[in-house]
């Protein structure tokens, strides 16, 4: 009988060993960033046995109490308080177990996506960082910043871990996301959490969840249609499923998105994908917000126009709800480089929007000059435009305008700006012009600007 309970202690002991032990995903972790006023998930893994404990020091007499799954998964809501920079600590306690996580700070959480001009850090050279490293030092701002990883199936965890802004942790840090958070901690007085997930070279469809090709036939025809390429994955979903879903709990203000470059192979293809990737986004995360991103900048590498169609195709985008779109055919310092180094004043016109419409910084104009009609008169196009004050010219002369006829040839065209904004196309090679095209090349560089120095959008009036 005494051999019988000995072995039923032994087995009990081993099954209780085989339980799962307390675990917390890598992002709620020290140091880390909640997005506040807010109902924010914590999530992890415990024996399916036991109830798991969580305690919020900003809280600590509302105990909350959650039974795992039977897979020893579980998952609650917890109320967060207003920003505050004062250092909170969660303890998640399971049976004899207990973690607990210190210096949390409530604020506001974005997160920053896309491809390597999103991915560029300090490391790489910006031209207009000036001594930002050196100045960096900032508690209130916090990185997490993903591996590159990819998978077949999402993945519930990944790795990284919140660091504290500094000139040792900034360097490796995406510089245009570094600019957003930066503004933001400053104007809206809060901590900021920046989650950096971002690879290099990628394709839109990478970034997207396998379902959101299912939502029509074009859909899942540009679902697969990318070369391989020697720098990154290009199956569909691989690295949402690394590098997105194991953060889809994670409560986020918005995100900021620059990618679009490694599109270029199939850019009437962008528009649709890109808009599915946002709506897609937002419906995992059950959470409908803002979604700020860059047209690609002007580079001399690419094809035919496809640079010029998928910034078209980008624009396009604009008609999806609490979006945003900055235009940087200006800040290029080389034509010839795909990664132009002039980075800090991208992250300040993306903070710019977002401080306009996320943070009621009302003193702000974001918005670039844009297209809004044409009209012809004989051998002349008379555009209009929407901007924000009288629009003038950097150079002697406007540069990159063309008109076509009805033979769908475009030839360069002389611009002259009128005393009410608008501006009137000529071309001695085109005596009936029928359509009119700005920047709408690759490598066109805008030299039309606004009172705020924000350059036109490029833009065509033909759907040829």
């Amino acid at each position: 009988m005494r051999k019988y309970l000995v072995l039923s202690f032994f087995c009990i002991s081993l099954f209780a060993g085989a339980q799962s032990g307390l675990r917390l995903p890598a992002i709620i972790s020290n140091h880390a960033v909640l997005q506040q006023n807010s109902e924010v998930k914590l999530w992890g893994w415990a024996s399916c046995t036991i109830p798991t404990k969580i305690v919020c020091s900003w809280n600590p007499s509302d105990t909350v109490s959650v039974m795992p799954e039977k897979d020893c998964s579980w998952s609650v809501s917890v109320k967060t308080p207003k920003a505050s920079a004062t250092p909170y600590t969660i303890a998640f306690i399971s049976g004899n177990q207990q973690i607990t996580i210190s210096d949390i700070l409530i604020g506001e959480v974005w997160l920053c996506s896309g491809q390597s001009n999103m991915e560029y850090n300090f490391n790489d050279g910006p031209l207009d960082a000036g001594d930002a490293v050196a100045q960096s030092a900032n508690n209130e701002i916090r990185f997490f910043q993903i591996s590159h990883l990819h998978n077949k199936y999402p993945q519930t965890n990944c790795d990284g871990e919140w660091k504290i802004c500094s000139p040792q942790t900034v360097k490796s840090m995406s510089v245009v996301g570094y600019y957003v958070g930066k503004r933001i901690n400053e104007a809206a007085k809060s901590p900021v959490g920046l989650i950096a997930s971002y690879w290099g070279g990628t394709c839109v469809q990478t970034w997207m969840p396998k379902g959101a090709f299912n939502k029509s036939e074009e859909l899942k025809k540009a679902s697969d249609n990318m070369s391989p390429v020697n720098w990154a994955p290009v199956a569909p979903s691989v690295l949402y499923n690394a590098m997105i879903y194991p953060l889809i709990p994670y409560r986020i203000a918005g995100a900021v998105w620059y990618q679009g470059e490694g599109n270029t192979e199939h850019p009437q293809d962008y528009g649709k994908l890109f808009k599915a990737m946002i709506t897609s986004w937002r419906e995992v995360f059950k959470n409908d917000f803002s979604f700020y991103y860059v047209q690609i900048a002007p580079w001399s590498g690419y094809g035919g126009l496809s640079g010029a169609i998928l910034r078209e195709q980008q624009e396009n985008a604009l008609s999806l709800p609490r979006t945003g779109m900055i235009g940087v055919g200006d800040l290029v310092d080389n034509i010839q480089d795909i990664h132009p180094k002039l980075k800090q004043a991208v992250g300040n016109r993306l903070a710019n929007l977002i401080l306009k419409e996320q943070y009621g910084v009302n003193n702000l104009q974001p918005y670039h000059p844009r297209f809004s009609n044409f009209t012809v008169n004989k051998d002349k196009i008379n555009i209009t435009l929407t901007s924000t004050g009288k629009i003038t010219c950097k150079d002697k002369e406007i540069k990159n305008f063309q008109i076509a006829g009805d033979d769908k040839v475009f030839y360069p065209a002389t611009a002259t700006l009128e005393k009410n904004g608008s501006i009137t196309l000529t071309s001695k090679q085109v005596k009936n012009p029928v359509a009119a095209r700005y920047c709408f090349t690759n490598d066109a560089m805008p030299n039309l600007f606004d009172v705020n120095g924000l350059p036109l959008l490029p833009f065509r009036t033909d759907k040829w």
